[in-house]
């Protein structure tokens, strides 16, 4: 089965804007079709884009919905020169949602890492453990402003 966006790009087709951030972290998974259901199902992901053949993942884009995503695959070990090994991955995902999710996410049985608290430095947060044991942080902290150039 092959799922992907319904609109093909091709070279000659204009490519839309980039969005913002431009950076999309990487992970892989023993399971990877059981990964992308919990993270689209229970923490609320937008499957953008998956090409599998059978059980296997070439490549998925899960968009979160206030902005950035994650790309990820199939284990395999012949690329271990470039992807983390399944289980070792830690992303922080900022919300504006983050008590709604927390509640959500431990009525869902969801393990939690780190219970919801306020920070030091202003954001309020938990962290979680997804089912290959890869680390998420879920927080409204959005990073302090860049410096002024010049």
């Amino acid at each position: 089965m092959n799922t992907a966006p319904n609109q093909q790009q091709t070279p000659q087709t204009p490519q839309p804007q980039s969005r913002e951030p431009a950076i999309w972290p990487t992970l892989q998974a023993h399971d990877a079709v059981a990964l992308i259901d919990f993270l689209v199902d229970t923490v609320g992901f937008l499957r953008t884009a998956v090409y599998q053949d059978g059980d296997r993942v070439a490549h998925a884009q899960l968009d979160w919905p206030e902005g950035g995503g994650v790309m990820l695959g199939s284990y395999d070990p012949e690329t271990k020169t470039w992807c983390l090994e399944p289980g070792t991955f830690g992303a922080y995902v900022v919300t504006d949602h983050v008590d709604a999710l927390y509640e959500r996410l431990t009525a869902a049985g969801v393990r939690v890492l780190r219970p919801i608290e306020d920070q030091p430095y202003g954001s309020r947060e938990f962290a979680i453990a997804d089912p290959e044991g890869n680390k998420w942080s879920f927080g409204t902290y959005r990073g302090d402003p860049r410096p002024a150039d010049g």
